[in-house]
């Protein structure tokens, strides 16, 4: 119809309510959280800041359903009672801003260190590489269960839905990994086999937690092992059941595939074309500055997902707003400019892992 899709129209979701915008914030790793998955107010100020900051829908760090899921240190939690009172602060604080408040569920399987969690990592399949050992069929079956539980505590705390973070080579991922997942039960085998962990969690949720609760689920369609046509018919049946956005983590959203199956077009195309009813599209990878976010939803995401960028500005979205060729800071960045977008020393202190992002002080 040639109208223009603007950053700024709103975005319907299946169940709760809609974005006011097409910006999402990036599920990122920020090592603030208590040693006990308790929520520390540096990650709430965080995360706050970019509630105010205008971004639409407010996703937390990737927060583990069990204690040895752990992937690392300062790491938020949702696999006790005992985290539902600092979540529900969390979601009081992002819904005040009129944001679609959500945290991301994780389990690092073979990426726990084991140090960190005082025992070996679990995996599907024994994995000698990282020393992980693989699940039972009702270990597994626990593991689905304790996915569903966090749901139902972060409903309870009052957030308007979860994300299952599925991509990036974590327990999700390990099991729609063929390389890893060797398994000879109903969790093991064929794609529909692998993918049977996330698709019973998905229901488990959907069963358990309130009927307008949003739930979403993050992807890596390559890497990690991960074969992009499989990655399309994991999306397509995600979209049967009615999950309210897949969100898929591309590296570079404009990037091709490395799947020559796949050459000749982008990867956010490869999943923009697939039919998906009323679920939305929403796409990480190298969105850094308005015109990266629009070219987008141009090519027919609903939500634009912004990670390094919001780091870096905690107003990302509103910098688009009043200025459409705005792009993200130049680096490397101050501590001290950190610390004014809401970084407390210990996010600054990882940041320093990423070479070249945070200027190194004077020798």
């Amino acid at each position: 119809d040639g109208t223009m899709v603007s950053l700024f129209d709103s975005v319907s979701f299946l169940h709760g309510p809609s974005s006011s915008n097409r910006f999402m914030l990036a599920p990122l790793t920020n090592m603030q959280s208590h040693a006990d998955g308790t929520l520390s107010d540096d990650e709430k100020h965080w995360l706050v800041k970019r509630a105010e900051g205008g971004f639409g829908v407010v996703m937390t760090c990737a927060a583990h359903v069990q204690k040895r899921g752990q992937g690392f240190v300062g790491q938020l939690g949702t696999f006790s009672d005992d985290h539902v009172p600092g979540l529900t602060g969390l979601a009081t604080e992002i819904s005040s801003f009129g944001r679609v408040a959500l945290v991301q569920l994780h389990h690092a399987g073979h990426r726990s260190p084991a140090d960190l969690i005082g025992e070996a990592p679990v995996c599907p399949s024994d994995d000698p590489k990282t020393g992980a050992r693989g699940l039972s069929t009702q270990e597994t079956e626990e593991l689905i269960a304790d996915f569903v539980a966090a749901a139902v505590r972060c409903d309870r705390a009052g957030f308007h839905g979860v994300e299952l973070h599925g991509a990036h080579d974590y327990m999700i991922c390990q099991y729609l990994n063929p390389e890893l997942n060797r398994r000879t039960d109903q969790y093991g085998g064929s794609p529909e086999n692998r993918a049977r962990l996330l698709m019973e969690i998905v229901a488990g949720i959907r069963r358990e937690c309130r009927s307008d609760f949003n739930l979403s689920v993050r992807l890596s369609p390559e890497r990690f092992g991960m074969r992009t046509a499989e990655i399309c018919d994991v999306y397509r049946a995600l979209v049967d059941v009615g999950v309210d956005f897949v969100d898929m983590s591309l590296w570079d959203v404009f990037k091709e595939p490395a799947d020559s199956e796949f050459s000749g077009r982008r990867l956010v195309d490869v999943f923009a074309e697939i039919p998906r009813g009323a679920t939305r599209l929403a796409v990480a990878g190298k969105l850094y500055s308005a015109a990266d976010a629009q070219r987008a939803v141009d090519a027919g995401a609903d939500l634009a997902v912004i990670g390094r960028g919001a780091i870096l500005h905690h107003d990302f979205p509103e910098q688009v707003r009043r200025n459409e060729n705005f792009v993200m800071r130049d680096l490397p960045v101050s501590p001290e400019t950190l610390k004014d977008e809401g970084l407390s020393d210990s996010f600054v202190g990882y940041m320093r892992n990423w070479p070249g992002f945070v200027t190194e002080p004077a020798s």
